[in-house]
């Protein structure tokens, strides 16, 4: 069942009501009249790859019948099922196709996993997730996850506040971003025996955005452990940027004094930047980022700035040129 733990931070609005429970998810008959079933996308061919990606087949939606009227904006926010959140993903480590990760996945060893600790604080080491689990006790948080591509989810994730584990860790003044890494491991990982990008993944925040109270280590989805292919054991979740931010199986933390080089801006600097805000107003080279298709929906919906999140998150940035700094 769903934990529930109270003083939920700001934006994490979405009320129980809207839950689905997941037992009734695993009857489709019962979830069908909400969401689409959707099927398993080809594999991505390496010349056009996208750091998020998706697409769904609009007959597909339509067999599940989860057409919305008005603007989008105003609709609620029903979870995306269980099944698509697990069976859908992007990690690359584990295949560019969107079912490889799914079916790829097991051959990754969460136990024993350590979380190394470097640079500017006055608690570096190497750290058992054990001990961060206990140390940091998981609560729920319902966010909206938006991708690069026109689609997006609404997930009830298991976590903790980076912005807690580095208060602990005592940054010296000298930290003004924190550089996240992915376990690299040819044996466990087969997507990394090819240059799909420039391996491990590394991806950063400024400080002030890894403090803030809506940014989340994940380590569960819908009251469970997080799947492999999701991210186990520790992912971070931001859910004012795009998806790509959302760095999986987390083995290294380090609090660096320069804006850490991270994996997808080296690889494609033009379509995504360091920032990486959802920002309608600013198109990727290859798509518009306007609107948005929640799965398990037919029509689309205005993206919203920062994610809907703006309230919380705009005054991060007060001054910045968001399209210069993308």
């Amino acid at each position: 069942m769903l934990i529930k733990k109270p003083g939920r931070a700001p934006g994490s609005d979405i009320p129980a009501s809207e839950i689905t429970p997941y037992e009734v998810y695993l009857n489709r008959r019962t979830f069908m009249d909400r969401a689409a079933r959707l099927a398993v996308a080809a594999a991505v061919a390496p010349g056009a790859l996208a750091a998020c990606d998706f697409r769904g087949s609009s007959a597909e939606a339509a067999e599940g019948g989860a057409e919305v009227g008005g603007d989008g904006a105003s609709q609620e926010d029903v979870l995306t099922p269980y099944e698509d959140v697990t069976r859908y993903n992007n990690f690359y480590e584990f295949g560019t196709g969107k079912g490889d990760p799914a079916r790829n996945a097991g051959s990754l060893r969460t136990r024993p996993w350590t979380v190394t600790v470097e640079g500017h604080c006055q608690r570096p080491g190497e750290y058992a997730i054990e001990d961060l689990l206990a140390r940091f006790p998981s609560e729920e948080r319902i966010y909206r996850l938006r991708c690069v591509e026109a689609w997006s989810m609404v997930i009830p994730w298991l976590g903790f506040p980076l912005g807690d584990l580095l208060a602990w860790l005592e940054p010296t003044s000298r930290a003004k971003f924190v550089e996240l890494t992915t376990l690299l491991d040819r044996e466990q990982m087969p997507g990394v025996r090819r240059p799909v990008l420039d391996w491990p993944y590394v991806e950063g925040l400024r400080m002030d955005e890894a403090m803030h109270p809506l940014t989340l280590m994940a380590t569960g989805l819908y009251g469970r452990e997080l799947p492999n292919q999701n991210g186990a054991p520790l992912r971070l979740v931001v859910p004012w940027k795009y998806g790509f931010k959302s760095i999986k199986s987390i083995v290294r933390i380090r609090l660096v004094e320069d804006m850490p080089a991270t994996s997808w801006n080296l690889a494609a600097p033009n379509e995504y930047g360091f920032y990486a805000n959802v920002n309608p107003q600013v198109d990727h080279p290859r798509w518009s980022q306007a609107r948005e298709r929640r799965i398990g929906e037919i029509r689309q919906r205005p993206t919203l700035m920062f994610n809907g999140y703006g309230e919380e998150v705009a005054h991060l940035y007060a001054g910045m040129d968001l399209r210069r700094w993308f």
